[in-house]
Formats: C-alpha cells, structure tokens, sequence
C-alpha cells in the first residue's frame, strides 16, 4: 500500500500546482502542493528501502498533514480570501487518514466503539462535502484580486495571466459591488498611463456608472497613483 499512498501524495500535489495559477496568490496552495509533492516522491524513494514505510505510517502523517492543512484552508477561505484550494484538498488526506486508521483497528473495537468510529467517518464525508461545495464550486475572491492586482501592479507585473490588469478585471463581482470601482479605476488610470485611450475610456465609464471616484476610497487611490510613479508611468489626467 505504500506505494500507491505515494502516488495520491503526487497527484494532489500536482493537481494543486497546476489549479494554483488560478489563484490570486498562487503561491499558497503552490506551496502546499509542493510539501505534497516532496512526501510522495520521498515515498517512492522508501519502497526501493529494506524497510519501507509502512500503512500505518502513511495515515498517521495524512491525517496530521490534512489536519493541519484544513485549518490553513480553512484560514484562508474565510478570513484571508487569499486560495479556496488548501482546505478540500488537505480534507480528502485527513479522511483517508483517519478511515484508514479506522478500518485497521476495526476488527479490535467494541460496538460502542464501531459506532462512533462509523459516525466520526460520515461527518468527515460530509465535511469533505462542504469543503469541496464551499472552496471550489461556490468559492470567489473577488477582494483578493484586487490585492494581487495591486500587489502586481507595485512589482511591475502588468501583463500576462498574473499581470495586474487581469487580476483587476477578475475582481468583479455582483454581491460585493463596493469592490468594484475600486477595479475599474485601476484599471482605467493603468490604460491611461500606458496611452491607450481607447480601453481608459470604457474602464472610466463603468468607472463613472458605479459611483465614480467619490465610490473609491483615498488610500486605495493614493496607493495606485503611487505605483505608477514607481514605474515611469506618472500622468496628468482630468478628474
């Protein structure tokens, strides 16, 4: 069993790269899926040992490696807003984990113990459940793009899928329209600097539809303006 422990180790860690450039902040869930990635590979490298790991060892390090994460993820998608991939995929080690903890002892419990052994497995399910609902299908972070946007924007990263203006334009979203204009100027005052009338005059648009500059708060302005200059791009523009 050892090996195909490794092996799950290695896909979710893969899976987790590649879903991670989907991210705002990428490196989050890159980070974890790499720590993933290393363990499988360690794994593989134990099977060629005169003593591999055994089963035993692999659950006990899934579910303390999936604990842990559920409450990273779990950090992140409710307070941070910063990956929404961490939590459901550390809930499917800890499952693993602990079913498989489970299952091996099952033939030593009481039937109190079956019991509560078989509940504790169908609330982790079920959590699982509301992990994978919550992170990956209803998951958004349209606060966090405009972060990354910003974030992008002050490295000088302005073009590209992880550019700044295609966090900016990300971070639309219809139940939190106070984010919104905070994008739209953004973007507007960024295809302004660059001369490109054109696109500046459809973001001041929507710009003007939601409220205008008056919707945006000073600092986040301020701290557009700023990384601009930073960056060559410093212009007059009328208000």
């Amino acid at each position: 069993m050892g090996m195909e422990h490794a092996v799950l180790a290695c896909v979710l860690g893969l899976v987790l790269m590649g879903m991670s450039r989907n991210q705002p902040f990428p490196e989050v869930s890159r980070r974890f899926g790499i720590i993933l990635l290393m363990l499988g590979l360690l794994g593989l490298l134990s099977e060629s040992a005169p003593r591999p790991t055994t089963d035993r060892v692999w659950l006990i390090t899934y579910t303390g490696l999936g604990g842990l994460g559920v409450v990273i993820g779990m950090r992140h998608m409710t307070y941070t807003r910063m990956d929404v991939l961490i939590a459901p995929a550390s809930g499917v080690l800890l499952c693993i984990g602990v079913i498989g903890l489970l299952w091996n002892e099952w033939g030593v419990l009481s039937e109190f113990e079956q019991i509560a052994a078989f509940l504790l497995a169908s609330f982790l399910c079920m959590a699982e459940v509301y992990l994978v609902f919550r992170g990956l299908l209803i998951g958004k972070l349209p606060q966090s793009w405009s972060q990354a946007g910003l974030r992008n924007l002050q490295r000088g990263i302005i073009d590209g899928p992880n550019g700044a203006i295609s966090c900016f334009e990300r971070a639309w979203d219809v139940e939190k329209e106070h984010l919104n204009p905070m994008a739209y100027l953004a973007l507007q005052r960024i295809f302004y600097a660059r001369g490109d009338l054109v696109n500046a005059d459809e973001w001041a648009l929507k710009l003007a539809e939601n409220g205008g500059k008056n919707a945006v708060d000073e600092a986040w302005i301020k701290a557009v303006d700023d990384s601009l200059k930073r960056l060559g791009m410093d212009f007059e523009q009328e208000e």
